[in-house]
């Protein structure tokens, strides 16, 4: 297989870029690297892209090293034939491949084996070929009786050979490919209430559910595995036997007019019901599931990016209140730079003489350090802790400048009780270092969120069913790719954030962390050579991510890698610039000039391509520029609404806090997030709400429908009538 030529007709990109990418991939460098700074190589693809020409690289040279192993098997046994060989080179997937190599593999005992141990494979040889002189088959049958070897009778010899036939049939891999590939055109997939299932549970759509398994959608897959697991549905796949039966005999039944031609069909039909159809079923549903899962981490991929990405709210005094009933709200309050300044615990649930004093005691705080923010945890108690939280601006006063906004602060528990944690906070018990976490998560959301687990952000579906490895590939790369994006101020940033910079690993971070801290702020990109276990490589990889806002060399606070300065000083000097004005960003005109001058003209002069130009004069008229403040703000609040406030036809804005297959929810300033369904998002046909939304986005709602009762909000985003 050429394996280049065959991801750059999947991917629709040139095959000599591929090759390139892959060059790149085999010779250690990150993928954020490669996208950022060798474009010319590979034709401006992005971050997403390239990794998916990786993990389709990683697939087909795993196929091909099973196709060498599977050939030297069978060769090994003397079975390898011409054509058998090429088979197995054209077999694009691992599951032709498998179904290729099955007949050969080393079975336990089957009954066909025990068949075979008889002496009756020349028995099933002669049924089995319908040759016009093959005697009725119950005739020929006897010369095979033999008591010595367990064969008894004419039927018990008939029986063994068919067994054979059966097995032989089973295994054959054109068969086997024809019936996938029928099962997901005609199967449907149904599922029903297992026994003594409670009437009204999250699987109730699951009870009498049947679907087209092509048409079948990816949570209805996962809900409906998740059901049989717990043992509330039943799942099975269901297909017309009889056609699927008669169409496999169409292959096997060569000869009708044959006299063992109709014993061969009741071999068709017993190596379907026995050993193909409960096979293929499970091949069936596990692609399904792979599919599913698949498109279920996409999706996370595709929220956790844009929630990375919020824009921060940065260089403001903030309080966090992570809210709780039990154990009170815990309180946090950290300066501009997230240093915590001072925390408490209060208790707004406890009853409203308790809220007052609470009311009075943040209030107290808020002056003290001039609080202009406070972020609120969206879990348990964050209705009556935003209620609060309104009373408290109330009772400030408009003059104090204080709003709220409710974070989502999925995973703040998981870092709370983590052992980074610990050390970054020893003096604080788990709950204030939640306070804390849901404080820094408004300023710069991406600094905080990259000490979490991406898994438990909370921004996905059935996460927790998904294959792990994959879904933590997949994540990691979102996670690195942000990162990466935005930058990394090299004297500022913690080691969990430094680790997430291309071509830097935990320890190499920490190493960074250990040399500001022993010998100051660095003060160059150069300066990072110094620290243990940063060579060039890593430093090639990481140099461009990296900023150094104190260092006199004004390249080293932008995304110009330091193999490009030469070129920047070059590209400043043809239009007429010094970088005195790109530290004072008076370079308005940069662009323009550069197109009078001539963009191809300018790079070959820089000794660079056109596209690595584009990113120079980008990154040298705005300096240290952080691409989040270009992205709508989030959503700051003084009043709360309750759902009893709520009526039909009200038009709110609010947050997008998740996309989901079926539709996403939106944040309206209530407790309970309302659902805007795919049918309610716009007016034309959208496959995905994902191709209209995305996590974070600020979008105007109007109210549908209200359930009190049950907490549910139907919301959607088409203006009323």
């Amino acid at each position: 297989m050429d394996i280049a030529a065959t991801i750059a007709k999947e991917l629709n990109v040139t095959e000599q870029h591929v090759q390139n990418v892959i060059t790149l991939l085999d010779e250690g460098n990150t993928v954020p690297f490669i996208a950022r700074y060798r474009k010319e190589m590979h034709g401006t693809m992005d971050d997403q892209l390239i990794r998916t020409l990786s993990d389709r690289l990683e697939y087909l040279r795993g196929l091909e090293q099973r196709k060498a192993e599977v050939e030297k098997i069978i060769s090994d046994r003397g079975q390898l034939t011409d054509e058998l060989r090429q088979r197995i080179e054209d077999a694009a997937t691992m599951s032709e491949l498998e179904d290729l190599y099955r007949p050969y593999k080393q079975k336990r005992r089957t009954r066909a084996t025990i068949a075979k141990e008889k002496g009756l494979e020349p028995l099933a040889e002669l049924l089995f070929s319908q040759e016009p002189d093959c005697p009725v088959p119950i005739r020929v049958a006897a010369e095979f009786v033999d008591p010595e070897k367990g064969v008894n009778t004419p039927e018990e010899a008939l029986g063994g050979a068919g067994d054979i036939i059966a097995e032989w049939i089973s295994d054959d891999a054109a068969i086997r490919k024809f019936l996938r590939e029928f099962y997901m055109k005609y199967a449907a997939i149904s599922s029903v209430a297992a026994k003594k299932t409670p009437e009204d549970t999250v699987y109730r759509n699951y009870y009498d559910f049947n679907s087209p398994v092509a048409k079948v959608a990816g949570h209805q897959i996962l809900a409906m595995n998740r059901g049989e697991k717990e043992e509330v549905l039943k799942v099975a796949i269901e297909i017309n036997r009889e056609m699927v039966v008669e169409l496999i005999a169409r292959r096997t039944v060569k000869k009708p007019l044959c006299a063992s031609s109709a014993f061969v069909r009741e071999c068709t039909a017993d190596a379907y019901d026995r050993l193909i159809a409960p096979s293929v079923e499970r091949e069936v549903r596990a692609a399904l599931t792979e599919s599913a899962s698949e498109g279920a981490i996409g999706q996370f991929a595709l929220n956790l990016r844009p929630l990375l990405m919020q824009p921060p709210v940065k260089g403001f005094v903030t309080m966090g209140l992570d809210p709780g009933y039990r154990m009170g709200c815990k309180v946090a309050v950290v300066d501009g730079t997230g240093k915590v300044l001072d925390t408490a615990v209060v208790y707004p649930t406890y009853g409203e003489r308790q809220k007052q004093e609470c009311i009075q005691k943040l209030a107290a705080l808020i002056r003290k350090h001039r609080v202009v923010h406070i972020a609120i945890g969206n879990g348990t108690a964050s209705r009556e802790t935003e209620q609060m939280t309104v009373e408290l601006i109330a009772f400030l006063g408009r003059g104090a400048g204080v709003s709220y906004t409710i974070v989502n602060e999925a995973g703040a528990s998981v870092y709370s009780a983590s052992k980074l944690a610990a050390e970054e906070f020893p003096e604080y018990d788990v709950n204030l270092r939640s306070a804390v976490s849901i404080a820094r998560r408004l300023q710069d959301p991406l600094a905080e969120l990259v000490k979490i687990d991406p898994k438990s952000i909370g921004v996905g579906q059935y996460q927790h069913d998904m294959p792990e490895k994959r879904l933590s590939q997949a994540l990691d790369g979102v996670v690195e790719d942000c990162v990466n994006a935005v930058g990394v101020d090299v004297n500022t940033a913690s080691a969990p954030l430094l680790s997430r910079v291309a071509g830097l690993n935990g320890s190499v971070a920490g190493n960074i962390v250990r040399f500001r801290e022993e010998n100051g702020s660095f003060t160059s990109r150069r300066q990072l050579l110094k620290v243990k276990g940063l060579g060039a490589k890593a430093f090639e990889q990481c140099a461009g991510f990296l900023r150094v806002p104190e260092s006199e060399e004004v390249l080293d606070n932008t995304a110009v890698h330091p193999e490009s300065y030469a070129a920047a000083e070059k590209l400043l000097l043809i239009c007429g610039y010094t970088k005195a004005e790109v530290r004072a960003q008076e370079l308005g005109r940069l662009r323009e000039r550069v197109k009078a001058y001539g963009e191809e003209r300018a790079a070959a002069e820089c000794g660079v391509g056109v596209p690595t130009l584009r990113d120079v004069v980008t990154e040298l008229m705005k300096p240290g520029r952080d691409p989040r403040d270009e992205l709508p703000a989030p959503v700051l609040r003084t009043d709360v609404l309750d759902i009893k406030d709520l009526k039909k036809g009200m038009e709110l804005r609010g947050t997008v806090r998740n996309v989901i297959d079926f539709g996403a929810f939106v944040d309206i300033g209530v407790h309970q997030d309302g659902l805007v369904h795919i049918s309610k998002i716009c007016d034309r046909f959208i496959r995905h709400p994902s191709e209209v939304l995305s996590v974070g986005d600020v979008v105007t709602v109007w109210v549908l429908d209200v359930d009190e009762k049950k907490g549910r909000i139907s919301l959607t985003m088409k203006k009323p009538q």
